[in-house]
């Protein structure tokens, strides 16, 4: 069953925050297999012009696949989550995400398309302090692969 065309434009707003903690980040960092003194160290990271230890740039991804996860899990949608992959993610900021940042975010569906039985869900959240200063905008696509694929 194709996505409901319908859902393109619609507008999630931010549900609750998001503290960036130092460990957070060193764990994020571990996972990642980064070993950047920027993702570990206040003290460097301070002598680089930053308030605190910065985030590796897909650490936003934390934050940003809970809210995925509840669009993708309304069943009005119909998407079907076992036959569906990830399709593509980038991240443009206006500014490095570091410890004790406050966020939230807000998603959108951008485009919802079928290309060859596929369809393509196509994904926004705009990330931003509380205090509404903008930090990143994420973008995914998410694939679901047609029946006969």
């Amino acid at each position: 069953m194709p996505l409901d065309q319908s859902f393109i434009g619609r507008t999630y707003p931010p549900r609750g925050t998001y503290v960036v903690a130092r460990e957070k980040i060193r764990e994020f960092a571990d996972a990642i297999g980064d070993e950047n003194a920027l993702y570990r160290d206040s003290a460097a990271a301070r002598a680089a012009g930053y308030p605190d230890v910065i985030a590796p740039p897909t650490f936003l991804t934390v934050i940003s696949l809970p809210a995925i996860n509840k669009i993708a899990d309304d069943p009005e949608l119909g998407l079907d989550y076992s036959r569906m992959v990830h399709g593509d993610q980038s991240f443009s900021y206006t500014r490095p995400v570091h410890a004790g940042d406050e966020l939230c975010l807000a998603t959108q569906v951008e485009n919802i398309m079928t290309r060859a039985g596929n369809d393509f869900l196509n994904l926004r959240a705009d990330i931003s302090t509380v205090d509404g200063e903008p930090v990143c905008t994420a973008r995914m696509q998410l694939v679901v692969r047609g029946e006969g694929a």
